[in-house]
């Protein structure tokens, strides 16, 4: 089965893991599709070792869970980006997948998204894609997922 990494921030981590979230959307940069129905997605997120004294070797912490947030400052926390795939703890299964113009967002889409209204979005895709990004109305690709339980 195809296997690929995809990032998500704190916030869509935290929303994957209680269930809110089962859409992405991504930016079509090439017209091959890359994301089929069947393959698996491993979630890359903002990730560090454990810090805690004591704690078994090769441990992983993640920004995403609430219980770090105090010592947000004194870790040294490393880019989803550079997340290996042997620390990635979220894996995803690709249910369907669709191109669309990304202002077609429904407000129940947006709820799939992870957010609570389509305002919300907009807001979200401007602070991870720059300001302006969602007026630009680029076409996406819509994945819908269901996370795997191991």
């Amino acid at each position: 089965m195809n296997e690929r990494p995809i990032l998500f921030s704190a916030p869509m981590v935290r929303a994957i893991l209680d269930g809110r979230k089962t859409t992405t959307r991504r930016i079509i940069k090439h017209k091959k599709q890359l994301y089929i129905p069947g393959c698996l997605l491993w979630v890359r997120e903002t990730w560090s070792m454990n810090p805690e004294k004591g704690a078994a070797p090769l441990s992983v912490v993640y920004r995403a869970d609430p219980e770090w947030d105090e010592y947000y400052d004194d870790i040294k926390w490393h880019p989803s980006i550079f997340m290996p795939r042997v620390y990635s703890r979220i894996t995803l299964r690709i249910v369907k997948v669709r191109d669309d113009w990304l202002n077609n967002i429904s407000e129940s889409d947006a709820k799939a998204e992870g957010v609570n209204d389509k305002a919300e979005f907009s807001l979200l895709w401007d602070k991870i894609n720059g300001n302006g990004a969602f007026a630009k109305n680029p076409m996406v690709w819509v994945i819908e997922f269901e996370r795997i339980y191991d």
